[in-house]
């Protein structure tokens, strides 16, 4: 296995973890787990350092860091999601937290702008406002060129190459999820599953993906939803096409299963879930297109 790097004019805004041959129609991305944290981002915000990482996927990357050794290959965002989230469309923006006109194509409606969660998040997870003052649109324009847009360029070449080596591609977004629902979230206070499995309501992958997935965890004894609280993201709608073989299922992991939530630290867990996790690559590795046609 070998890291690839590519870099923004500034810093590295992802990297890549290829196997030395691919030999699974897999892609793995973790777009949440970033945690490079630009000093001018920090100084501009309200909340102290631990509060930011408040809405990390962390370690989420640790949990998929095997899926290289086994054929398929891994993009993470090393930039965090609180400074540019790749999830959302590139401009979902909240025009209350600028001091100047948004451009017309900006989505300002959208719900994930309405909580608080647009492209350039006003909150944290847990509500908490993370600005002191109002933004430029100049400055969000200048995350989404430095960071949004190469992770996008990156992920759709690994889908592209993936698809015209295998005839199709199953993009893994890999997420993970607090244990308790949050304030703003509908479950808010509510216990959560181990897993919870997001097709988009069945329009982003064929039905055997998402079958899969849950046969292997739940046979290990993890409890698994779908679609609900998360039915997938941007990435997960924007991406699977199944009529044009390609796949995409997000994956979202109860926090508690690996990591300590309130100190953002490895649990003692995190070993068992990653050998968990290699079953699990094995078992959508081994689908085929016969079987995602059926």
């Amino acid at each position: 296995m070998e890291a690839e790097t590519r870099c923004s004019e500034t810093e590295a805004p992802y990297d890549i973890a290829v196997p030395e041959r691919q030999t699974l129609p897999l892609v793995f991305a973790s777009p949440h787990s970033g945690a490079r944290y630009p000093e001018a981002f920090v100084a501009a915000s309200r909340l102290d350092p631990l509060t930011l990482r408040r809405s990390e996927d962390s370690f989420v990357d640790d949990i998929f860091a095997d899926a290289p050794r086994i054929g398929a290959p891994l993009i993470r965002a090393l930039f965090p999601r609180a400074y540019v989230d790749p999830n959302r469309e590139p401009f979902e923006l909240d025009p209350a937290m600028f001091r100047d006109d948004l451009p017309p194509y900006a989505n300002t409606r959208s719900p994930r702008v309405a909580s608080g969660l647009g492209t350039i998040a006003r909150v944290v997870a847990n509500g908490a406002e993370i600005y002191h003052g109002k933004l430029s649109f100049a400055e969000a324009l200048g995350r989404i060129r430095q960071c949004y847009w190469p992770y996008h360029h990156a992920l759709r070449e690994l889908i592209d190459e993936t698809r015209r080596r295998f005839g199709f591609c199953i993009l893994v977004d890999c997420h993970s999820m607090p244990s308790v629902g949050g304030p703003m979230d509908r479950d808010a206070g509510l216990a959560r599953v181990d897993f919870v499995l997001g097709d988009c309501h069945g329009t982003a992958c064929a039905p055997v993906v998402v079958d899969t997935a849950s046969a292997v965890l739940q046979d290990m004894g993890y409890v698994v939803t779908r679609n609900a609280p998360y039915s997938g993201g941007f990435v997960t709608r924007h991406y699977g096409r199944p009529a044009e073989h390609v796949h995409a299922l997000q994956i979202e992991i109860n926090r508690v299963l690996y990591m300590n939530e309130e100190r953002i630290e490895r649990g003692t867990e995190l070993p068992l879930l990653q050998e968990r996790v290699r079953h699990l690559i094995r078992a959508l590795g081994a689908l085929d297109e016969e079987r995602l046609a059926a």
